[in-house]
């Protein structure tokens, strides 16, 4: 995808989210295509939103509506939902990865609840897992969506002792291909094995400019 070079065209899109490490995800691919991330946590307003979906796609929806309300720039958001090889159906996270039974998981709940579940349904300690992702974009009224899904890893039952903030389930995480833990994961190994979202950001970029 061509960079947009031409700062005078820059954009600001807001990224329907407060968490941060989400939003580097994208920043520089688009940064690089004249458009500014901002997160909710750049707002002065302070908007509810419920969730209420019935998959990542909805519920990114529901999301972006919500704060296209109340901003008069573009806005993105993303759900996600994760899905866990030969467990119960009922136990099957879906879009709740970190409500369960009703009750919203702390970062240190969350490393818990799911390295018990690999040791409950694995012999071997590891269950193969499949993030699912959904996208929306709201520009001008104008709704797009996109999805997407990645398989490289596995959920172990032997949780390391780091925490990536954002993301506890890198303590538990371990990639297929190099079979290391997210968390003990080097710069260089991340470069190998960070995946081409190029598509990801060439559709966001296309809903904005």
């Amino acid at each position: 995808m061509k960079e947009n070079t031409n700062h005078l065209l820059n954009k600001k899109i807001l990224f329907a989210t407060g968490n941060e490490s989400k939003a580097l995800r994208f920043k520089d691919g688009l940064f690089k295509q004249g458009i500014e991330i901002i997160t909710i946590n750049d707002l002065d307003k302070k908007v509810e939103v419920v969730e209420n979906g019935s998959n990542a796609i909805e519920n990114a929806l529901i999301k972006a509506r919500s704060y296209a309300k109340e901003i008069d720039i573009p806005v993105f958001a993303m759900d996600d939902n994760l899905y866990i090889e030969n467990i119960k159906d009922d136990k099957q996270p879906g879009m709740y990865v970190r409500r369960v039974n009703g009750k919203r998981l702390t970062d240190e709940e969350m490393i818990d609840y799911y390295s018990n579940l690999a040791h409950t349904y694995s012999a071997s300690g590891k269950l193969t897992c499949r993030w699912v992702y959904g996208i929306a974009v709201i520009n001008n009224g104008k709704e797009s969506t996109y999805t997407w899904s990645k398989d490289d890893f596995y959920l172990v039952d032997k949780p390391t002792d780091k925490i990536d903030p954002g993301y506890p389930l890198n303590s538990i995480s371990v990639n297929k291909k190099l079979n290391k833990y997210f968390t003990d994961m080097t710069s260089e190994d991340k470069e190998n094995i960070k995946e081409d979202e190029s598509d990801v950001i060439e559709f966001i970029a296309k809903s904005v400019l």
